[in-house]
């Protein structure tokens, strides 16, 4: 993923929404959102150059979303695959606390990323380029390819229209996707730098990214119930024309 926004214990109704873009060059090739065959319990996308995912559940209740960190200037060629950091989570059954420890201690192996897990209850955050893992505490958040919570222009106006659409009692999926197709670019003044130049960076800086042959290829939302009832939805983007198809799932844990 390249941008989650997420409500974590704010919604009188949902214990957790979250609102999420992945971005991918157009050419990977992708199996969209669904029960993997191989282990049956894993709701995700996958990833079929490498075989992880960016984020996904099990029926246990587990929870793991990943963004990479863009630092271009110190990337490593030989690094491992940091999607199955997400996937790897989903297959085991250690807390999500213990298991991002572990990650910790190897993190200098990958190239940047920031890493969320955990179950509908309890969720921990851990970053390579930010030292030791961190408790999740209520309210929203925004991560895209900086650190948790930095003020990113699309971060801040997600984070907003998250807010906003959070007003109303009953949350209604179509407008989380509505908002997170948004594909304004942010104003020049506002770009963070990252290294990759001004053009570059104002075509990265949208909600929804747009380019000939990267950007937003499909956006997720997941609603969490105080009684864990859970609604897994993803709309996957032709990128031609971005006409799209939707998937949902229910679970309960």
């Amino acid at each position: 993923m390249c941008l989650i926004l997420f409500a974590y214990k704010t919604h009188p109704e949902y214990k957790l929404v979250v609102a999420a873009n992945r971005d991918e060059f157009y050419s990977r090739p992708t199996e969209p959102a669904t029960f993997w065959e191989d282990n049956p319990a894993i709701l995700a996308g996958k990833d079929l150059t490498a075989g992880g995912t960016w984020m996904g559940i099990n029926r246990q209740g587990k929870i793991s979303m990943l963004t990479n960190y863009r630092d271009l200037k110190n990337i490593k060629q030989n690094a491992p695959s940091r999607g199955h950091l997400v996937s790897d989570f989903l297959e085991n059954e250690e807390h999500a606390q213990d298991y991002l420890q572990q990650i910790s201690e190897k993190g200098s192996l990958y190239n940047g990323f920031n890493l969320i897990c955990g179950t509908v209850d309890e969720l921990y955050y851990y970053g390579n380029y930010k030292t030791g893992v961190h408790p999740i505490t209520s309210g929203y958040h925004g991560l895209s390819n900086a650190l948790l919570n930095t003020q990113w222009p699309k971060v801040d106006k997600g984070l907003n229209k998250l807010r906003s659409i959070l007003k109303r009692e009953k949350i209604e999926p179509e407008q989380l996707f509505e908002a997170l197709y948004d594909d304004i670019k942010a104003p020049e003044h506002l770009l963070p730098d990252t290294g990759v130049g001004l053009e570059r960076e104002s075509m990265l800086s949208p909600m929804f990214i747009k380019s000939p042959d990267y950007g937003s290829r499909c956006s997720t939302v997941l609603l969490v119930s105080n009684d864990n009832h859970i609604h897994y939805l993803e709309r996957t983007y032709n990128t031609t024309d971005f006409s799209y198809t939707d998937r949902a799932y229910e679970l309960k844990v």
